[in-house]
């Protein structure tokens, strides 16, 4: 699937629409979901253009890579999430139900999540 520069996020990050933001650096901007699924549900957006978790491993550099992940954990950390626990998803493709093709993680917290599949 080829990127479309007129996604949600790639919008949001332009300054576009408006975010609830939490954390922004060079590589990353995390703001709230506006549906959340969890009493912390934020999203971690990479500034760069690509579609999927599969795009991004291509696309970006390792070094890339290993900052924005790095912004992943700096932002679970911000959110008070360590002590108790978090959960970090990404969906790929219409099976995993992604609805936003820009590469994207999701951290939630905030309560007990139960297992990961029902």
């Amino acid at each position: 699937m080829a990127y479309d520069s007129n996604n949600v996020f790639a919008k949001i990050l332009r300054g576009e629409i408006p975010c609830k933001k939490v954390y922004e650096d060079e590589f990353a901007l995390a703001f709230h979901d506006i549906a959340p699924d969890a009493p912390v549900h934020v999203l971690v957006v990479p500034k760069i253009d690509c579609v999927s978790f599969d795009d991004f491993s291509q696309i970006a550099s390792a070094e890339f890579m290993k900052e924005f992940f790095s912004s992943v954990q700096k932002v679970a950390k911000e959110l008070g999430l360590q002590e108790n626990g978090y959960r970090i998803i990404t969906n790929h493709g219409p099976d995993a139900s992604q609805t936003v093709h820009h590469f994207h993680v999701h951290i939630l917290g905030g309560k007990n999540l139960g297992r990961l599949l029902p």
